[in-house]
C-alpha cells in the first residue's frame, strides 16, 4: 500500500482525486485548511464524503505554516505527494494578493522541502492554464514559454512551475507540473462559471456575462482531470535524454522534470455554454451583458498531445454530458 499526501483534499479536484485513489487501495493522508474562500459547508461535505471511506485519514493543516509541514512530512514518510491545495481565483487575486503569495509561493516551498528532506518519490502539483496569459497561438503548448501572466494568481502558477524545476535541479525530486483548463463538475467551486450560471439560470437571475459573450473555455470535466492527475502521478518524471541547453524545451528538461496540459481540446463559446446550461435546466437564461474583467484570458485551448504520448490519458467527456451530470448533482445537493 502506498501512502500518499493531497493537499487540498477537501477541494473540488482534490476530493475526485482522493476517492480515485482509495478505489484502488491506496492510502490517502488529505490536508486542508478550510479557508472560507468560498462556503466551508461545501468542503466539509466533501471531506465527510472521503471520511467514510476506507483508508482515509484527515489532517487540518495550513500550507503556510511551516512548522506544521515539517512535522506532517516527518511523521507520515510519505511516498507520493500530489500538491492540489492553493488560493484560486483570477479576479480574487486583483483585491487579495498576499493570500495568493502566502497559500501558492510559501506553500508550495513547504512541500517542496518536506519531499527533498524525506524521501517522497514524485511530487504532482496542480499548475494552471492562466499561466499562458496574453498568449494568442493556439492551441497553448507546454513547448512555448509563458512569460506574461495576466494575474498575479497566473504568476504564481507560474512560480510554482520555476520552483519544482530548481528542486528537481538541485535535489533530484522528480517532480510534474499540470496545467488545468476550466475543471467544472459534480461537488464543483461556487466562485466557477459553470456553478454560478447554473444557480443563476434555476433561480431565474440574470448572468453576468462577461466580455459581451466573446470568450472561450477549454471545459474541463473534473473526471477527466483526476483521471490524469492519478495516471501522471503513477508516471514517475524522469530527464529528457534529448534536452537541449542551446534550444531549451520549457515542459522537459535535464532534470526528472516535466510539465503537461490537461484540457478537453474542444474550446466551447460561451454564449454555447450558456445554451448548454439551459437545455439541461429546461429554462432560459437573463443575459447581462458586460465588459471584459482585468486579468481575464478571452479564449483557453489545450494542446495535449504530451499527455497522450507520455501518459496514454486523453479527456474525453463532452460539454453536454458533463454539464448534465453536473446540474443533475446541483439539484440533488441543494434540493433544488
Amino acid at each position: 500500500m502506498t501512502r500518499i499526501l493531497v493537499t487540498g483534499a477537501a477541494g473540488f479536484i482534490g476530493m475526485h482525486v482522493a476517492e480515485r485513489l482509495l478505489a484502488r487501495g491506496e492510502e490517502v493522508v488529505g490536508l486542508d485548511n478550510l479557508t472560507p474562500y468560498y462556503d466551508v459547508t461545501l468542503k466539509e461535505a466533501r471531506l465527510a464524503r472521503l471520511e467514510r471511506i476506507s483508508g482515509f485519514r484527515f489532517v487540518r493543516t495550513d500550507l503556510a505554516d511551516r512548522a506544521a509541514m515539517e512535522g506532517l512530512f516527518a511523521a507520515q514518510r510519505f511516498d507520493r505527494v500530489i500538491h492540489l491545495a492553493a488560493q484560486p481565483g483570477v479576479r480574487y487575486s486583483l483585491t487579495h494578493p498576499h493570500e495568493y503569495i502566502q497559500s501558492n509561493i510559501v506553500g508550495m516551498l513547504h512541500v517542496l522541502e518536506g519531499c527533498r528532506h524525506h524521501g517522497v518519490a514524485h511530487l504532482t502539483y496542480a499548475s494552471s492554464s492562466s499561466v499562458y496569459g496574453s498568449g494568442t497561438r493556439m492551441p497553448f503548448s507546454v513547448h512555448e514559454g509563458v512569460d506574461h501572466p495576466m494575474s498575479l494568481y497566473a504568476a504564481t502558477k507560474k512560480s510554482n512551475e520555476l520552483m519544482a524545476h530548481t528542486y528537481s535541479h538541485l535535489y533530484d525530486l522528480p517532480t510534474t507540473g499540470l496545467r488545468f483548463f476550466t475543471v467544472y463538475g459534480p461537488w464543483g467551486r461556487p466562485d466557477m462559471a459553470p456553478f454560478i450560471f447554473t444557480r443563476a439560470v434555476l433561480e431565474g437571475k440574470p448572468i453576468d456575462v462577461f466580455n459581451h459573450g466573446k470568450m472561450r473555455r477549454d471545459f474541463t470535466f473534473v473526471d477527466d482531470i483526476a483521471e490524469g492527475v492519478v495516471r501522471t502521478n503513477d508516471r514517475v518524471a524522469e530527464p529528457d535524454p534529448a534536452w537541449d541547453s542551446a534550444n531549451p524545451d520549457p515542459a522537459t528538461s535535464r532534470a526528472p522534470y516535466r510539465v503537461y496540459n490537461i484540457g478537453s481540446h474542444e474550446p466551447v463559446e460561451l454564449m454555447r455554454f450558456i445554451e448548454v446550461i439551459e437545455a439541461c435546466t429546461g429554462k432560459r437564461a437573463v443575459l447581462n451583458m458586460r465588459p471584459a474583467q482585468p486579468g481575464d484570458m478571452e479564449a483557453t485551448f489545450a494542446d495535449v498531445d504530451d499527455l497522450v504520448r507520455d501518459v496514454g490519458f486523453r479527456p474525453s467527456t463532452k460539454i453536454e454530458v458533463g454539464m448534465e451530470r453536473f446540474v443533475k448533482w446541483y439539484r440533488e445537493f441543494y434540493g433544488v
